[in-house]
């Protein structure tokens, strides 16, 4: 599993080894919606699925019941500018199942208090854009001249 190199064993003093994993596991939002208790990622094509089941168990101690998973096709577009074929790379997507008792949120990366803050100064823009507007139509009259310069 591992393509690391590391400092070969010598006789006498115990070594301490931390063997890392070569493989990222990223967790996605599903396109669609799935039972509290799914886990969906995208995993290096390389893993199979006991690889996976050891890495979450090993690494982050979550229990897991079961694990589907299938290869999913880069997108193909044609260049710009030579007009050629490129396309992106395949990746593999895990849906993890963990036990009934367990339960998996999404986290929850936009919290309502940011929301509010957006709108607050969102609403403050439309102001200064109201203002704005209201300085331009008295000087239409005269374009590009700066307020200070006089009425």
């Amino acid at each position: 599993m591992s393509t690391r190199f590391y400092p070969r064993y010598h006789l006498g003093n115990p070594q301490l080894r931390v063997f890392l994993p070569n493989f990222v596991m990223k967790l996605i939002k599903p396109p669609h919606p799935q039972p509290p208790n799914v886990a969906t990622f995208i995993v290096s094509t390389q893993m199979t699925k006991f690889d996976i089941q050891n890495y979450l168990e090993k690494i982050y101690k979550v229990p897991v019941a079961s694990i589907k998973t299938h290869i999913h096709m880069g997108e193909i577009k044609r260049s710009k500018v030579g007009g050629y074929l490129i396309k992106d790379d395949d990746y593999k997507i895990a849906y993890i199942t963990m036990p009934k008792t367990e339960t998996f949120e999404f986290p929850d990366l936009y919290p309502t208090e940011k929301e509010e803050a957006m709108e607050k100064e969102m609403n403050q823009i439309k102001l200064l854009q109201k203002d704005w507007s209201k300085k331009i139509q008295q000087h239409k009259h005269r374009p590009g001249m700066p307020s200070w310069f006089g009425a």
